[in-house]
């Protein structure tokens, strides 16, 4: 009896040890595909950036033109250049009420992508929807890694203080 129970915990840690090879094959793997999405967006954000300011209108030379709110992926104003949530684009405004609804917690990637209308089970969509934007931007922080929460009030920069609060 004893040794098949050896051959069965020798049989049981060399499948262990394939699985834990596999794994770090496939976690490098998923690390170059977030990689290269990540080259990807930004890569879309500097194309749209570029189409914003070629259509731009040339009749308001010098003057700073009031954009409009835009999509996800896009240009986010900086919390002290702006006043309210109102300003974000519809799908950055419903990130935020949702870092709000979650509380302590925080906003985690899977929700982002839920509360986006996007299929949170695909790690490129769950990814895409991290809020690392508006944590740029100091609209939410990542207290906890992945989880996004609105700045405490003390941290949250005050748009009628000079230098913004940050």
């Amino acid at each position: 009896m004893r040794a098949v129970l050896e051959t069965r915990q020798k049989a049981a840690a060399a499948q262990v040890k394939d699985l834990e090879a596999e794994l770090e094959r496939v976690r490098a793997a998923l690390a170059e595909a977030e990689e290269v999405h990540r080259r990807r967006v930004i890569g879309l954000e500097q194309y749209l950036e570029a189409l914003a300011k070629e259509n731009a209108p040339a009749d308001g030379a010098g003057e700073v033109p009031r954009r409009k709110a835009v999509e996800p992926r896009r240009a986010v104003p900086h919390r002290r250049h702006a006043s309210e949530v109102a300003e974000l684009s519809p799908h950055y405004q419903a990130l935020m009420a949702a870092a709000v609804d979650a509380g302590g917690d925080g906003l985690g990637a899977r929700r982002a992508a839920v509360v986006l209308g996007w299929d949170s089970a695909s790690a490129s969509r769950v990814e895409g929807a991290r809020a690392r934007r508006l944590v740029e931007r100091d609209w939410l922080v990542e207290a906890k890694p992945g989880r996004f929460m609105p700045p405490a009030p003390e941290q949250a920069p005050d748009p009628g203080r000079p230098g913004g609060g940050s």
